[in-house]
């Protein structure tokens, strides 16, 4: 393989580099004098190639040399983006643990040296070997790059040990293929994303913290490394209370030929902040002069629910509109209702309060959100709003309640025909919506809603936030005619531009690319599987029964789980002619079928099993007796990025 000359001559700079970084030349004029010394005779002056050459392998400099240089394919427990640029793993040594790292390019290496002062787990016992504890795990994501830790047992100093290398890149003005130099890269001003997850021995997941680290001060640091102590805060109600410590060091690669002067660094740091802090200022005056206004119009809206700023899970407020910004979700979902069925498979939990007083407010960051991969219903609708937006639709978050005036968030696309679509982020459901006129005579036939929501305060998007001032904010009154100022009152969209457009300041950094999926859906479908049989015979036996399991009648339900799953993402139904044929060919005469299909967003047996045995009609099938008992059984685990399971339970008499 042939290098352009600019290349050739930027990899013999790296070689060169690393050689003088291991002080190469000084060892071989060290190894040269020792052999001339000791090797050769008084009367022989010269020393061939191929004896220096003996010489540095016999002493091991070759090796040392080549071992630095070389590049390795170990695996690296990282998360694979859908965008064709996948970001690289370092060890501990620095040495390379993948082969499409480009020479030309520069990169952050990032390294977590441990942890200390986690003082919640300071009387943890140390596991035994093989005992399952729970565990940390920490990620990161930096400009369309991610990555996941090693999970670590959880002290009051975890072990951490791992190295991250981020790739530094300009992705517009045309100099994206060249390499970043200094000045370049203190322009850039997207943070490093750090999320800690706590993950206990049943597999649940909790958000421990999450930290924005300000890179560049590694710009102004000698030879261009640098270490940090980052002190990571809790989240919600903990949001000032310190869980933790880590240690970082930071390193650019290749070196820095020219570093700037740390004053040069803090004066650029302190300018951005001044920048952001008045854009801010101005954002949150102009609010204030809007709700004045919304107020004037009628003086009820104040019970509304408008919601203009919320709060993430640092406590920090921010505008409702940065929480959106188109996502594509590459080759992993294709179609809208997919990513519809991917979001709604995702958990609900709401924010955790300490005490009574009602529900804790905390929207999260994208990143937090899918690393913990369950949220309350506002990350839902946002996560799902974004991947709407990057399919093309015309899609708003929605604010209001739903029954019994409980706040609640969904999704609204209009389409080009004015058609109005609510979508449920935690189910996956769609409803069409077709406004009833309250001035119709008590007897004129009205359509009746089906969706869930009651009244409806204002709708927002990445570009977008209307106030509802119509005279009722019913839902099933309400008419969605945007553009009509009478009906929706809009912000100035050059204000949240300022504040929320890609790239300000003040926005949250970019979106983290959706992952494929590290799940393989047929070994873990034959484990649950496996599981799920030894739960049911077991319950049986106690029940004093026996079970014989029927294989060929198992493997026929097979389709009806796939055609449970197609009609769930597209609302079509397909193939269930073909699987009641197949059911009445093999149960015998004189026997009866029942079945009984259920969904899980989990992968935990015996927590399925469980909540399949609170069914009355799923427990009379489990404990059925009868003279000939055959149980077909089949689990099904269908994954989208590895988040969406289906397990399903048969049982034939």
């Amino acid at each position: 393989m042939s290098l352009p000359p600019e290349k050739a001559s930027e990899l013999k700079q790296l070689i060169h580099q690393q050689l003088s970084k291991m002080d190469v030349h000084g060892r071989i004029r060290e190894i040269l004098a020792e052999t001339i010394r000791e090797e050769l005779a008084p009367d022989q002056q010269h020393l061939s190639t191929e004896d220096l050459i003996k010489a540095l392998r016999r002493r091991g400099i070759i090796d040392d040399v080549m071992k630095e240089l070389n590049f390795v394919t170990e695996n690296v427990d990282q998360e694979l983006p859908s965008s064709p640029k996948q970001p690289v793993g370092f060890d501990k040594q620095s040495t390379l643990k993948k082969t499409n790292i480009d020479p030309t390019r520069r990169y952050l290496y990032l390294q977590v040296l441990g942890g200390k002062a986690f003082l919640e787990h300071l009387q943890e016992p140390e596991p035994l070997p093989g005992q399952v504890c729970s565990t940390f795990t920490l990620c990161l994501h930096y400009r369309n790059q991610r990555f996941r830790s090693k999970p670590v047992p959880c002290a009051c100093e975890p072990d951490f040990h791992d190295g991250f290398l981020l790739e530094v890149h300009r992705e517009s003005l045309g100099d994206g293929t060249r390499m970043a130099d200094s000045t370049t890269m203190l322009s850039i001003s997207d943070p490093i994303h750090m999320v800690l997850i706590k993950t206990d021995i049943f597999g649940e997941t909790t958000l421990v913290a999450s930290y924005f680290l300000e890179w560049r001060s590694v710009l102004g640091s000698e030879n261009g490394v640098t270490s940090l102590t980052v002190e990571l805060m809790g989240v919600g109600t903990e949001s000032k209370v310190s869980v933790g410590i880590l240690n970082i060091k930071l390193e650019m690669y290749p070196p820095l030929n020219q570093t700037l002067s740390q004053e040069v660094v803090n004066t650029q740091l302190a300018l951005e902040r001044q920048k952001t802090a008045e854009k801010e200022r101005l954002f949150l005056v102009y609010a204030k002069q809007w709700w004045r206004e919304y107020l004037q119009i009628r003086p009820s809206h104040n019970s509304r629910l408008v919601k203009i700023f919320a709060q993430d899970e640092n406590g920090i407020n921010r505008p409702v509109c940065s929480y959106i910004k188109p996502l594509r979700a590459g080759r992993l979902l294709d179609t809208p209702r997919q990513a519809a069925r991917f979001v709604n498979v995702l958990g609900y939990e709401r924010a955790p309060v300490i005490g009574g007083g009602g529900k804790q407010e905390q929207w999260c960051t994208l990143l937090a959100f899918l690393c913990r991969n369950k949220g309350d219903c506002e990350d839902h609708a946002n996560l799902l709003c974004s991947l709407l937006l990057g399919y093309g639709l015309e899609a708003f978050v929605c604010v209001g309640t739903k029954a019994k005036a409980v706040p609640h968030a969904w999704v609204m696309t209009c389409g080009t025909d004015g058609t109005i679509t609510f979508w449920e982020s935690l189910t996956g459901h769609r409803y069409i919506h077709k406004p009833i006129n309250p001035d119709e005579p008590p007897l004129a036939e009205q359509a009746k809603p089906l969706y869930p929501y009651r009244t409806i305060g204002c709708v927002f998007n990445h570009q977008m936030f209307l106030g509802n001032c119509q005279p009722s904010d019913a839902v099933e009154t309400c008419i969605f005619d945007l553009n009509d100022e009478s009906k929706w009152k809009p912000m100035s969209e050059e204000a949240i531009k300022s504040v929320c457009a890609p790239g300000a300041t003040t926005s949250l950094p970019p979106f983290p690319p959706l992952c494929a999926s590290t799940i393989d859906a047929s070994v873990t479908s034959n484990e649950i599987e496996m599981q799920l049989r030894l739960l049911v015979s077991e319950h049986r036996k106690d029940l004093g029964l026996t079970t014989v399991w029927e294989d060929q009648l198992s493997y026929l339900l097979s389709p009806a789980l796939a055609s449970y799953e197609f009609e769930r993402t597209t609302s079509i139904s397909a193939g269930n002619e073909e699987f009641q044929d197949a059911i009445r060919r093999a149960v015998p005469d004189g026997h009866t079928f029942k079945g009984f299909p259920i969904h899980f967003v989990y992968r935990n047996a015996r927590r399925a099993f469980a909540t399949c045995l609170r069914s009355p009609f799923c427990e009379e099938i489990i404990c059925c007796r009868g003279d000939q008992v055959n149980v077909p059984l089949r689990s099904n685990c269908l994954e989208v990025s590895g988040i969406s399971l289906g397990c399903t339970d048969r049982c034939a008499p």
